[in-house]
């Protein structure tokens, strides 16, 4: 049976030592989170994941959802009393404003825990997180009626949301959507229309949906300007807050899937349902990419997450199992085969997976940290960098870290050998839910054409150069400490090659398009190995300084950072040279044979 236990001091460590989050105590709701609190936090999350959550994610892959004739779902065994506990604690309002229910407290938190929570329960952590999700844009675009008589109670968890974008004809392309919605004449509308893929579309562990739903007003012009976006419950709402009526929303079927068996993930069928505006008439898609990014970065999360899970029960499994002998002699000289984390290719798997792991959480971390600049700063400037942040590591985070999560869980798999692919060790669900965070919020290969094709023009290209700069100066800092130079030497490279990528975008894709589309992808990893090194470099640095002041108690930690940042360095970032190589070598051969040559 898999195990879990969360990685509350490392959080600890890339929060308050690498990012120095205390030094943002004049920003709404640090000062609530003192490091003794935030520990607290943090500790008492581990214990509802390890405890509660992730005893219940073997279950929810075996049982699933299951929808009754009258349209109901039941969820699997224990999922509705894990959801209460964890509404019950207040963590779906961590980071939502004490004037709707919520504590306030920074996003960075709510990222923080969140990680622990999926890494237990994937399937089961996808309720709440779409109901994040549509508190986001509620928050961003609704009026202030709206998000009274909404939001109390979605904080609360009492009700719960959805995102309602993809149609059985249409997915990335949302200009092709055919809901359509109907003016009431009394400022609600009629919203008519099917929509698939609906995760957390109907369920037994609310009283109420909000379901968050893409439509086009009758009239409306065509394509991605016509859109609009509408707050349709699963039962109408009267003016005291109380759930009424059926309203015309119904679950037509739960999609049979290869992972998350626990969430259902429904067909949706809206017939003449009472919706209500959310934005501006014809800015649904503006309206709905605030949820849409939040949701990108809780995706990459899911990736990570998941990952960090897989390793876990790898690295366990390692130290157990025995099998062979090391190649430089028996270590176990008392039994009669030594366990397979003496071979290097064992190491090889685990280390990877731990180098990834461990960057890719101060990444995570870092860029949540940039969120909450962005939404509470009052410094237009440091809210402008900020913005810029997000705007370039969202496609990043979702594309690069979903497609390691899923290589790090086939990989952990892997070193379970037969085992790995029996049910019994719970590998198989690893891989199975792993696989649909490199899919759903936007395909990765969508994110990759985000990235080139719009993140980095945006402003004159002002988002990667302030990257540029920022890595470039770490490594100039750096560059006399001896004891830096092998993380600073390959980072500086690895930022070498990324720079002259884009340099070659610039010179080859405007003369023509299909450059960048071909580019694309390697460009996306090449930027997340670098980001990926950054912030490694910055986490050596600081174990580094923690060492030759004395360690506190922590030397064993420190060190083994050294020693997996060391790994990255050098057996992960020289990929960097070979994702240039594919970026510059253009799009001539892989468009050159015809359509049905395939």
């Amino acid at each position: 049976m898999p195990t879990y236990r969360a990685p509350v001091q490392d959080t600890v460590f890339v929060i308050r030592d690498v990012l120095g989050y205390q030094r943002h105590d004049n920003l709404p709701g640090f000062a609530d989170a003192s490091p003794d609190v935030l520990e607290a936090i943090l500790s008492e999350g581990a214990k509802l994941a390890e405890n509660v959550m992730q005893p219940l994610n073997r279950v929810g892959d075996m049982e699933g959802c299951v929808r009754h004739e009258d349209g109901t779902v039941t969820t699997p065994e224990g999922f509705a009393e894990a959801y209460r506990q964890y509404c019950g604690g207040g963590w779906m309002g961590l980071s939502v404003p004490a004037e709707y229910g919520g504590q306030g407290l920074p996003y960075l938190v709510h990222s923080a825990v969140g990680e622990y929570l999926v890494s237990a329960n994937m399937a089961l952590m996808m309720y709440p997180g779409l109901t994040q999700g549509a508190i986001a844009a509620i928050l961003a675009h609704g009026t202030d009626e709206q998000k009274q008589k909404w939001l109390p109670k979605m904080v609360e968890g009492v009700w719960t949301g959805t995102m309602n974008l993809t149609e059985p004809h249409c997915g990335t392309d949302l200009g092709l959507l055919r809901t359509k919605a109907v003016p009431n004449g009394d400022g609600s509308y009629k919203i008519s229309g099917q929509k698939i893929f609906i995760s957390a579309g109907e369920h037994d562990m609310a009283e109420n949906i909000v379901h968050l739903v893409l439509a086009r007003i009758e009239g409306a012009p065509e394509g991605v300007k016509g859109i609009s976006l509408f707050i349709v419950p699963k039962r109408k709402v009267d003016g005291a807050g109380n759930n009424g009526e059926e309203n015309g929303v119904s679950c037509g079927s739960i999609e049979e899937k290869m992972g998350i068996h626990g969430n259902a993930t429904c067909v949706m069928n809206y017939d003449e349902a009472e919706g209500y505006l959310l934005g501006a008439e014809n800015g649904g898609l503006k309206a709905m990419f605030t949820m849409m990014n939040e949701a990108r970065l809780g995706v990459g999360l899911q990736g990570h997450a998941v990952g960090e899970a897989a390793y876990q029960n790898a690295a366990s499994y390692a130290r157990e199992r025995l099998q062979g002998r090391s190649l430089s002699g028996a270590k176990a000289t008392d039994k009669k085969a030594d366990p397979i984390i003496v071979h290097p290719d064992i190491r090889r798997s685990l280390m990877t997976m731990r180098a990834f792991n461990e960057a890719g959480r101060a990444l995570i971390l870092w860029t949540a940290l940039q969120s909450d600049i962005a939404h509470r700063s009052e410094d237009e400037k440091e809210r402008q960098e900020a913005e810029d942040h997000l705007a370039l590591m969202t496609p990043v985070i979702k594309g690069v870290l979903t497609d390691k999560g899923f290589e790090h869980a086939v990989a952990a798999q892997q070193v379970f050998g037969g085992h790995g692919y029996i049910e019994e060790h719970g590998m198989s669900q690893f891989v199975r839910d792993a696989r649909i965070a490199m899919i759903y919020e936007g395909a990765n290969g969508i994110q990759a054409l985000d990235l080139v094709g719009r993140k980095l023009a945006q402003n004159g290209g002002r988002a990667v150069q302030t990257f540029f700069k920022t890595v470039g100066e770490f490594c100039e800092e750096n560059r006399t400490d001896e004891k830096m130079a092998p993380y600073t030497k390959a980072l500086k490279k690895g930022l070498n090659d990324l720079q002259a990528a884009t340099m070659w975008l610039m010179q080859n894709a405007m003369q023509k398009p299909e450059n960048a589309g071909a580019a694309s992808y390697d460009y996306m990893h090449l930027l997340g190995l670098v980001a990926l090194g950054y912030m490694w470099g910055r986490m050596v640095k600081v174990a580094q300084d923690g060492l030759a002041a004395g360690a506190d108690g922590s030397a064993d930690f420190l060190e083994q950072k050294l020693v997996v940042g060391r790994y990255f360095m050098e057996r992960v970032m020289p990929e960097t040279a070979a994702h240039l190589a594919r970026v510059s070598s253009g799009a001539d051969t892989m468009m050159a044979l015809p359509a049905e040559a395939f």
